[in-house]
């Protein structure tokens, strides 16, 4: 047990820390902030929702959301530009998929937490379909979900990853070979 929460407190760690910096170290990529075809994108992505903008009374609805649409603009721009990516020469923002943790924050977190995500929902799910195979009408608590039990499986389901260690250990996870049906074919 100790070791497990050794792991995962390396983990959790791993997972919190931002990533250092991008450096411009892949395939002639600069990072956004200096790089000037990224300005000149945000430069012409403006100027057009400026034109744009001209085209309305300057209080009306057209022309706050078109305001509202630059500002968010520069918003996204400059945070592409704080968080390190590295650009090409066509000024977008290219993501790094080679492993290295100074480019963990661009897919390797949002995949973990993803994976992370896809395991509760898959393992609430399963255990919801446990409880209700122990219920006198299975298929109705399949198709009339009781909010209450389900609700305290969802909450119960954040530790997933410790649950089906657990099980997985005990041997409950895993069905044994014999009890596998196999097509006949």
């Amino acid at each position: 047990m100790k070791k497990i929460m050794t792991i995962l407190s390396v983990a959790a760690m791993c997972f919190w820390l931002n990533p250092a910096l991008a450096h411009a170290d892949v395939a002639g990529l600069t990072p956004c902030k200096d790089s000037p075809a990224f300005a000149k994108r945000l430069k012409q992505t403006v100027k057009g929702l400026n034109k744009r903008l001209k085209n309305y009374e300057p209080e009306s609805a057209p022309a706050v959301a078109l305001q509202k649409k630059i500002e968010d603009t520069e918003k996204r721009f400059a945070a592409y530009g704080k968080t390190g990516l590295l650009c090409g020469k066509d000024g977008l923002p290219h993501l790094i998929t080679d492993g290295r943790w100074t480019h963990a924050g661009e897919i390797t977190y949002p995949a973990l937490g993803f994976l992370y995500v896809a395991g509760w929902i898959g393992w609430v799910g399963r255990s919801y379909l446990q409880y209700g195979s122990t219920q006198k009408k299975p298929t109705e608590t399949e198709i009339i979900i009781d909010v209450p039990i389900a609700s305290q499986m969802a909450l119960n389901g954040f530790m997933w990853p410790i649950a089906a260690w657990r099980e997985y250990t005990s041997g409950r996870l895993l069905v044994a070979e014999e009890e596998i049906t196999v097509s006949p074919r």
